[in-house]
């Protein structure tokens, strides 16, 4: 079983120099921002991490810092795929709150994060 995911892996995962020779200037930005959101979010959940499991005091200046290197790339990103801050935010408000389908239409519940209505058309995971 272990031998077949390995040869698995090493049919299906595409070839690194395949995936350099047809990256472009604009796939490379998209990739910077989105590395730089990935480490940021772990910067961020380290210093959380710090507080709830040490017990150690909140470094709110670093909290500061690292959600301002988060919207740095967050809003690199979004000039890269040509949106606006403001769409994302009406995008999440809609999914949220306010859409046909919202999460939490009459606030929020334990229930209503169970059922997620904005998920209820994919298959529950075994």
């Amino acid at each position: 079983m272990i031998k077949h995911h390995s040869d698995m892996v090493r049919r299906l995962a595409k070839d690194g120099d395949l995936i350099a020779q047809q990256l472009t200037g604009h796939d490379a930005h998209l990739l910077h921002m989105v590395v730089g959101v990935s480490g940021e979010a772990g910067e961020l959940l380290d210093a959380v991490k710090k507080v709830v499991i040490y017990r150690k005091p909140l470094d709110i200046v670093n909290v500061i810092e690292e959600l301002g290197d988060l919207e740095f790339y967050m809003e690199g990103l979004r000039q890269g795929l040509g949106i606006t801050r403001e769409q994302c935010l009406a995008a999440n408000i809609g999914k949220l709150e306010g859409g046909k389908n919202a999460r939490y239409k009459d606030g929020y519940s334990d229930k209503a994060a169970q059922e997620r209505a904005d998920k209820a058309a994919e298959e529950p995971t075994p």
